[in-house]
Parts: C-alpha cells; structure tokens; sequence
C-alpha cells in the first residue's frame, strides 16, 4: 500500500522538483550575469523536460527498459493527441511558420531516427534489438543540431520564459537546487517502483503502465503550460511547447539516457512509434486545411477522440 501511495505522491515530488530546479537555477543564472536567451533555451528548456529524464534513467538503471521506452512515446503521444487537442478546445491554437516548417519536421525526424536506431532485429537481422550508447550520442548530436538551428526561432519565446525568472539571493537559488533535485530523485523512484508494482499486481506490462499512467503523469508540466498558454491566447507558446518537447524527449532525454547504460528495445513497441509518428503527420497535415497553419476546436475533440481510441486500445493489448 505504500508503495502505491509514494507513487501518487512521487508525481507531485518529480514536478514540484523541477519548478524549484528551475527557478533556483535561472535565478542563479541571472544573478551571474547569464544572458536571457541561454536561460530560455536551456535552463528553462531542460528543466520541463526533467521529470521524462530522471524516471528514464530510474527506470534504466532498474533494468525496466520497457518503463523507460514507453514513457518517451506515451508523453509524446499525449503531448500532440491529448494536451494539443485540449489546448485547441481551450482556444484554437495558431501554427507560426517556423514550427511548421523546422519543429514539425525535426519531431517527425526524431520518430524516425529512433525508429531506425532501435530496430537491430529487423534491419540487421539481429538476435536483439538495443539502444546503444553510440545510438545515444547520435540522439545527442541531432539535438544540438536541432538547439542551434531554432535558436533564432525559439529567441522570442525564450526572452518571454526568462523575463519571467524572479531574482533571489545565492543561498535561496542554492537552496531550491537541492530540494529541486531531492524531489526529482525520490519523485522518480518512488515512480518508477510503483509502476512496476503496479503493473506486476495488475497483470499487465509495463510498457502499458509507462505509455500510459507514467507517460502522462510526467507530462503534467506540458499540459500545465500549453493550457495557461491556450487561456491567454498565446497559442503559438502552446502548440511551440507540445512540438518541443516531442524533440526534447527522444533526441536528449533517450540520448541520455542510452549514453548512461544502453536500452533494450522491444518490438512490440513499434506501433507505438507508429502511433507517435501518425500523430505527428497529422500535426503537420492540418496545418495546410481548413483554416490554414490553425488548430481548431473541433480538430481538438478529434485529437482527444484519437486518444481515447489510442489508450483504449492499449487496455486491450495489456
């Protein structure tokens, strides 16, 4: 019973670590005279995205590469069909030409490369399929591909997340790191334990567990800002953060994570690659009907439909 208690209050430490790493880090950061652009494209950049990145590399280091893969391509899925399609219900959101013609692509870039790197059994003919770490590093070299390539498009949205950032003292910044960073490790392992206790009395696998409840859970802090993004009518923030993050998951955070210790891959999950990549086409396609370069409400509900449809499969499978 605690196991299942920590791991609902898991979910709580993992996002509450990362606001405080971020405010303590970026408060740090201006405090030194660090430029607002790098605090926007980095510091503010990276720290949504840890929570995906300290359950991955829990989950690795476990030996639950299924945990690990699957709440990659779970967040990514919810990320466009369940917090895209309820931002657009919220407000229609706007595609700017930049996201539509460099994120879109690099998100649809990142499905594929990894699709390819983790499919040694198909296209090697292998016994096994793996993540290695020179997969890792390849992941990291497309991510510093992609960081320096939209530094320009990202320079306004980044501005608008540092002007945002408060100044504290030293000690305080200093202080927030270190309970930001005790609250992502205990929130990540009391996660990932309970996911696997979870999936072990349910019956069911763990690539459910982690395309689904994990997946979700550590995408709380997307769903979060791209909604508050929708509200305020920034849309182009909303549907910018979903894309960026999609890129961020695969091309850093499996970089990393392969890098530390290789992941087993298991084919199973193709069609779950297969599902991140429809979803990411259709992204694209809608962009080009109805109202052009525009995510409307009723092409929301269906991305939520989709959704539906997509984790109702998923019980079947089990």
């Amino acid at each position: 019973m605690l196991t299942y208690i920590l791991f609902i209050i898991g979910f709580f430490f993992l996002i509450k670590g990362a606001d405080l790493l971020i405010d303590g880090s970026s408060s740090l950061a201006k405090k030194l005279g660090v430029s607002d652009i790098f605090i926007g494209l980095t510091i503010v950049a990276f720290g949504t995205s840890a929570p995906e990145l300290v359950v991955n590399i829990t989950a690795s280091l476990a030996g639950s590469s299924n945990l690990a893969v699957g709440n990659i391509l779970g967040s990514n899925i919810a990320n466009i069909l369940l917090i895209g399609g309820i931002s657009a219900i919220v407000f229609p959101l706007s595609l700017k030409k930049g996201t539509v013609w460099k994120e879109i692509p690099f998100s649809l870039l990142a499905v594929i490369v990894f699709g390819l790197l983790v499919n040694d059994q198909i296209i090697d003919k292998q016994n096994f399929s793996t993540l290695t770490r020179i997969d890792g590093l390849i992941l990291i070299c497309f991510f510093i591909i992609f960081l320096y390539s939209t530094f320009g498009l990202s320079k306004a949205q980044s501005e608008d997340a540092a002007d945002k950032v408060q100044k504290k003292s030293v000690l305080i910044s200093i202080t927030f790191i270190i309970i930001g960073l005790i609250g992502l490790i205990l929130g990540g392992k009391w996660i990932v334990d309970g996911a696997i206790k979870l999936a072990t009395s349910l019956g069911v696998s763990e690539v459910m567990i982690g395309l689904t409840i994990v997946a979700v859970g550590t995408s709380l802090p997307e769903l979060a800002t791209s909604i508050m993004a929708a509200l305020k009518k920034k849309s182009d923030i909303a549907i910018g953060n979903i894309v960026g993050s999609n890129i961020f998951n695969i091309f850093l955070i499996l970089g990393i994570t392969a890098t530390i210790k290789p992941i087993e891959f298991n084919p199973q999950l193709n069609f779950d690659i297969s599902i991140t990549l429809f979803a990411t086409v259709i992204l694209f396609i809608i962009a080009f009907s109805g109202r052009k370069n525009t995510l409307d409400r009723w092409e929301g509900i269906g991305f939520v439909i989709l959704y539906i449809a997509y984790t109702s499969f998923l019980i079947y499978r089990g």
